[in-house]
């Protein structure tokens, strides 16, 4: 069933896809959907939570429906969480330094980079977890990080049920109470996405054109460590240049 009605979902139409989820799996269909777009953004928790409280406000189980809702999708938060933890546990701190000292030249990225990222995640590692999980898009990303640092598990699995919950209530409220609304909070709960994504794409714009373009651009200015190999050559000609030039200056 999940399997057939992701023609639905690739077609377009994704609160259809959901809700027909949820209505023939009820709390393990919300579990899934949660921990699912841990993985796969495309599936925003937007639509999912707030389908969780329509579903809700519909059944006939009253709160307790709506509570099972609430703890269900707080799990599949967690699992989700979880799965994208192993992976940066996976890849390990020592695979992802060797390969910022080899290519982050090309990236825009310096091992001090690293140096710094640690440190700051050490720590503001559980206000980290806890507040990115209710910032859409980061709150997915935040737990790489954690199993990169290898955070203590019990930690991690607190502020993230914890964080999660919180944005959990939230959006499964604003479905369950605004029912008849439900076009008008899709449209509120869009732009505010939009907000967010527009935020992080200005600061990787932000990032590219300072770490990379101008340093493309004017590689005799930029810090050596961000210098790509290819121009290296390029920027001792021209500091030989400047060299020979200073003394007639």
């Amino acid at each position: 069933m999940i399997i057939a009605g992701l023609s639905d979902f690739l077609t377009g139409d994704l609160t259809d896809w959901v809700i027909d989820v949820i209505d023939k799996m009820g709390y393990l269909g919300v579990a899934f959907l949660v921990a699912l777009e841990n993985l796969f953004p495309p599936i925003p928790s937007e639509v999912v939570l707030p389908a969780a409280g329509i579903w809700a406000h519909d059944g006939d189980g009253g709160v307790t429906q709506l509570v099972g809702m609430i703890v269900a999708a707080t799990i599949g938060s967690v699992i989700g969480a979880w799965l994208l933890y192993l992976i940066g546990a996976g890849i390990g701190e020592d695979r992802l330094r060797a390969f910022v000292r080899r290519w982050g030249r090309w990236f825009g990225v310096k091992e001090k980079d690293f140096d710094n990222a640690d440190a700051w995640f050490d720590r503001h590692e559980e206000l980290a977890v806890l507040m990115c999980r209710c910032v859409p898009l980061v709150r997915s990303v935040v737990s790489v990080p954690a199993g990169l640092r290898r955070m203590n598990p019990v930690r991690f699995t607190a502020y993230t049920a914890i964080g999660s919950g919180v944005w959990n209530v939230a959006l499964i409220m604003v479905g369950y109470y605004a029912r008849e609304q439900w076009d008008l909070v899709q449209d509120v709960l869009g732009y505010a996405q939009y907000v967010v994504v527009l935020a992080i794409l200005g600061a990787v714009a932000w990032f590219i054109w300072k770490r990379i373009v101008l340093v493309r651009l004017h590689p005799e200015d930029a810090d050596p460590e961000l210098v790509p190999p290819d121009l290296v050559d390029d920027v001792e000609e021209i500091r030989r240049r400047q060299s020979e030039q200073s003394p007639q200056s």
